[in-house]
């Protein structure tokens, strides 16, 4: 199999996957657990982890509730960023083109749920009691892990910036060109 297939191969793969993942965590929660109401799955985690069901109609955090088709259009637009970017990747950069894929992948989860539902579908329930509380779900998570991985990869490669001609050692020894 030639690289730029294995590339777009391992694109829709992961794509598939984490949606199919992220879109049947949703049905289930939707299914089986009531609306609004805290459920302990792991007792001797409560309350740092347990499942809350809600619709978030804003961004992270319930942030900006009344932004829903905003957020939305982002959804979009980052994922024909993503899609226009892609095929500029090099063939060898698989951790690259894997987390670009989680991070199409959440967007369009949580697109979907939009479109869908009205509101994107949070049940991961996160708890420092007094600190911080955050209910997510997998295609927010999808989205952070990508970006989490995007971000330390370009902390860990070499700089490509050019260089000036001074630096690129296009001077003479005694400094003159």
């Amino acid at each position: 199999m030639n690289p730029p297939t294995r590339k777009w191969l391992r694109l829709i793969a992961v794509l598939l996957l984490l949606l199919l993942i992220d879109q049947a965590s949703k049905r289930w929660v939707i299914a089986a657990l009531p609306y609004e109401r805290t459920v302990q799955p792991i007792p001797a985690l409560a309350p740092f982890f347990q499942f809350t069901y809600i619709h978030n109609t804003g961004a992270a955090f319930g942030f900006l509730p009344q932004a829903g088709d905003f957020f939305l259009i982002i959804a979009v637009v980052v994922s024909i960023g993503v899609l226009y970017y892609y095929p500029r990747l090099p063939a060898d950069a698989a951790l690259t083109q894997i987390a670009l894929s989680m991070v199409l992948a959440g967007a369009l989860g949580n697109a979907l749920d939009r479109l869908t539902i009205g509101a994107v579908v949070d049940f991961i329930h996160y708890q420092i009691p007094g600190v911080v509380s955050n209910v997510s779900n997998l295609a927010d998570h999808a989205i952070v892990g990508g970006t989490i991985i995007l971000f330390v990869q370009s902390w860990r490669a070499p700089d490509h910036r050019p260089q000036d001609a001074a630096k690129a050692g296009d001077e003479t020894p005694s400094g003159r060109v």
